[in-house]
This record gives structure tokens, C-alpha cells and sequence, in this order.
């Protein structure tokens, strides 16, 4: 099949390679020129503005978005609607809010244009392992592109089928999965990121206090030297807690033992406040992702103001001075 792909970031060029490892025809755009030319070496359609984009594609003609969710993605679909014909479709796979894909999709139905949303997770191993694709939109129009997803998914795995399951009825075995109407996609990504920031922050205290085991302040009988690395190592062989976060643990703690080479600074990308916002539309609650996304706005600032309150009430109410801090 043809396809266009306007963002050749990491994952969008790695998306348009999987594309042509499998045969299908990209047309690619970028802002930066460099990018296209790239691709283009490797066997791409080079586009070097939307409107030849739009132009070197066939009918139905079909444009994949992989851009920074807001303005950039707004503006794009805002120019494309002026160009494509009726018929055509365009997919978001970047990481919008759901409900900027409702209204994105009533806006384009009335140019009759489809329109689909696909959460795309992978990240940078997608080009290696394949990207697991959670679809929203038109059903007909994700039936009609299978032959894309299917591509850019994972191939052939070796998991063990779920036992009961009857794997005939569903796609989600081959690692896409239509999820329903305007925003479902998204929705669904939007949701497995959350659950994301989750796992990883039960990861990162549990192997803090592993860490800390070494802390002069506790009994000497009861200080351990562990290595974490190892102890990393061993819980991918058989543990309950074994996955693929914990692989790439890791493969971390392997290159630096210490973590030398990072500062603990964590930017959240939207999807964690996202999710825990549908949480309190829905009235259901979410305390570990609440507190894994504030503990990433935490880790971006020294000692707060708050701090030094609580602080100075425990100096007020019981003569408890500061102590100096570790190290």
C-alpha cells in the first residue's frame, strides 16, 4: 500500500523503514529538508512541502501525522483539509488528547475526509520490535489499512497464547487493535501510559531502597553492599515482576551501576495527567498514578517552599532541628 508520513522524528523515520522493509510505498515529509533526503536515500518518496505531499499521493490518499501533540498537530490537519480530496484519511499516531480526536473527526466528516487516531507505543526499539497499535476512528477505514498495521507491528512473537482464549476474533494477538469510535485510540494510549508511570515508579522506590540498604544510619548487621545490576539481572529470569521496563533497567544499571550519567530530572509528557483527569470525570480512583506523575514534578525542583513549612512547623511544635543533609 502508499502511504504519507509527515514527522520524521526517531519514531517516524523508524515507522517509514519498518514501512518499506515490508514493500509499502511512503511518501515522507519534514520541516527539515535533511530529514527527507534521508529517507529518500533509503528508498522513500521525498516531499519537501505538504502540498507535494498531498500531490504525489494516489486515491484514496491517506496521510500519517507522527507530530508533537497540540499546535503542531492542529495546524498540520488544518492545511491538509484544504488539500486532500474527499475520501482520503488522515491518522494521528502521535499522543493527542481523545477528545481533540471527537472533534477533530466531526470537523473532517463534514469535508468528508475519515479520520483515525492510533496510539503508537514502541518507542525507539519499534524499528527493531515492531509498534503496538491501539486504533480509534472509522472501523471500514481501519479494516481497509490492516495491510499498514499489520506491518508496522511485531511480528511473530513467542509468547504463549492466553489459555481460553479464542484468538480467531481479534488482531490484538498481531499487535494492533481496532478499540472503537473517534478517540478510543488515544484513549487506550492514553490509559497504558498512565499504568506506564506507574510500574515505572514501583521500580524506582523499590530499587531506591535497595540502594539505601548501604545507609550508615542503619545497624551494621543490617547494612547490605547489593548489587543491583545482578539483582536486576536475576529478576528477569523467572520473577513475577519480570517485563520489558525491567530489561531496560538493566541494560541502565549494566552501562552504570550508579546511574552516574543521569540527574533525576523527569519531564511527564501529558498522558499522566490526561489519564488522571478521566479518572476523577469517571469517579474512579487512581492513587498510584496520581502519586508516580507528582513525583515526576517533584524530581524537577530543590527543596520547595512547602518543604521548608512543614519544616519550621515541626521546629514550632516539638523543637525538631534540620538535619544536615546526606553526603
Amino acid at each position: 500500500m502508499q502511504i504519507g508520513m509527515i514527522g520524521l522524528g526517531r519514531m517516524g523515520a523508524n515507522m517509514v523503514r519498518r514501512l518499506l522493509k515490508y514493500k509499502h510505498e511512503c511518501v515522507v515529509y519534514n520541516r527539515h529538508p535533511d530529514k527527507v533526503k534521508a529517507l529518500a536515500f533509503e528508498g522513500a518518496i521525498p516531499a519537501f512541502s505538504l502540498e507535494e505531499l498531498v500531490e504525489k499521493l494516489v486515491s484514496p490518499k491517506t496521510v500519517w501525522l507522527m507530530l508533537p501533540a497540540g499546535e503542531p498537530t492542529e495546524s498540520t490537519i488544518a492545511e491538509l483539509v484544504k488539500l486532500l480530496p474527499g475520501a482520503s484519511t488522515i491518522i494521528d499516531g502521535g499522543n493527542s488528547f481523545y477528545k481533540d480526536d471527537v472533534r477533530r473527526s466531526r470537523m473532517l466528516q463534514e469535508k468528508e475526509i475519515n479520520y483515525l487516531d492510533v496510539g503508537t507505543s514502541g518507542g525507539v526499539w519499534g524499528l527493531e520490535n515492531g509498534y503496538c497499535l491501539m486504533i480509534g476512528g472509522t472501523a471500514a477505514e481501519a479494516k481497509r489499512l490492516e495491510p499498514i498495521f499489520a506491518a508496522l507491528a511485531p511480528e511473530a512473537d513467542d509468547l504463549p497464547r492466553t489459555p481460553r482464549r479464542d484468538a480467531s476474533k481479534s488482531t490484538a494477538e498481531r499487535g494492533f487493535l481496532y478499540c472503537g469510535p473517534a478517540g478510543a485510540g488515544h484513549f487506550v494510549k492514553m490509559i497504558h501510559n498512565g499504568i506506564e508511570y506507574g510500574l515505572m515508579q514501583s521500580y524506582a522506590e523499590g530499587f531506591n531502597i535497595l540502594f539505601n540498604a548501604r545507609s550508615p544510619r542503619l545497624p551494621e548487621e543490617l547494612r547490605y553492599e547489593l548489587d543491583l545490576a545482578e539483582i536486576t539481572e536475576l529478576w528477569r529470569h523467572g520473577s513475577v515482576v519480570r517485563s520489558w521496563l525491567l530489561d531496560l533497567t538493566a541494560a541502565a544499571l549494566a552501562e552504570s551501576p550508579m546511574l552516574s550519567n543521569f540527574t533525576g530530572f523527569v519531564p511527564d509528557s501529558g498522558e499522566g495527567r490526561w489519564t488522571i483527569q478521566a479518572a476523577i470525570e469517571e469517579a474512579v480512583p487512581a492513587e498510584v498514578i496520581a502519586a508516580a506523575l507528582f513525583t515526576r514534578f517533584r524530581s524537577r525542583q530543590p527543596h520547595t517552599f512547602a518543604e521548608k513549612v512543614l519544616s519550621a512547623m515541626r521546629q514550632q511544635f516539638g523543637g525538631h532541628t534540620e538535619e544536615p543533609l546526606p553526603g
